[in-house]
């Protein structure tokens, strides 16, 4: 997998979770579900991924939307 499948994929488990978290835990969960759809939004028009930086650290290949 790529850097641009991998946050496709971490962001998707993050949603999900947040959003299982909100029903068994707390509504604030919901939070993390909107700043993960941020950084998504601003990821789109600015090209910038903190976790895009992150994984290519860890070795894994650049895809299209994030080199």
């Amino acid at each position: 997998m790529n850097v641009d499948r991998l946050v496709l994929a971490i962001a998707g488990v993050f949603v999900l979770l947040s959003l299982v978290l909100s029903q068994l835990h707390s509504a604030y969960w919901l939070w993390f579900t909107a700043f993960v759809g941020a950084n998504l939004l601003q990821a789109a028009f600015t090209g910038f991924c903190p976790l895009a930086i992150i994984l290519k650290k860890f070795g894994k290949e650049p895809g299209c939307a994030f080199q």
